[in-house]
């Protein structure tokens, strides 16, 4: 394999696709988000041929970024396993392989065809990664983050004990929260926590 097809797998594997589907569901959440704000996600994600979108474009997907976001709040792999199916079933084609005309590696496709309009592309190549995802680790692909002011989800992946919240600045604002509510419950004086690594 050459190295141009080496970056092309790199940047398409179902690790760096997962994290483009969380990062566009987060996107397309933001109340404003639009073609531009889009079009520089799906941009640090790899793409790299022309994105057209359109309004309608960024509807759509932000129609598809809701029924996802269902597979990242799951709690255990039996209900996103459920949530996959429904949407495998009820959103996509038919397992296909597609080259894109010789442009790339042949790789699998669940979108009707090579110019499905980009909600059912973003859905479909969605939903591949994350059942992979949960097929190869038996568990949920990731998570909601628990912080009531932050409503974005992240991939969970790795060994360790589950990860809560989706960064680090969202785990430290909720830990000097409780810190400051339990102070304030024995009526010492309020303090921050010193920050964790």
């Amino acid at each position: 394999m050459s190295s141009s097809s080496d970056d092309w797998s790199t940047r398409h594997s179902v690790l760096a696709t997962a994290r483009r589907t969380a990062a566009l569901v987060n996107a397309l959440a933001a109340e404003h988000a639009d073609t531009l704000a889009i079009t520089s996600v799906l941009r640090d994600f790899g793409e790299t041929g022309p994105i057209t979108l359109t309004p309608d474009d960024v509807a759509g997907m932000r129609e598809a970024a809701v029924l996802l976001r269902e597979v990242f709040a799951a709690e255990h792999a039996d209900t996103a396993a459920t949530a996959l199916n429904r949407l495998l079933r009820d959103h996509t084609g038919q397992l296909r392989l597609t080259s894109h005309g010789g442009g790339s590696p042949w790789h699998p496709h669940l979108d009707e065809d090579d110019e499905s309009p980009w909600e059912e592309w973003f859905l479909s190549s969605s939903c591949m990664a994350l059942t992979v995802l949960v097929w190869d680790s038996q568990r949920p692909p990731g998570a909601v983050c628990a912080s009531p002011g932050c409503r974005d989800v992240f991939l969970a992946r790795g060994s360790g004990p589950e990860r809560r919240y989706c960064s680090r600045r969202c785990a430290t604002r909720e830990r000097v929260a409780a810190h400051r509510r339990a102070r304030s419950s024995t009526g010492l004086p309020v303090s921050a926590p010193a920050e964790a690594d």
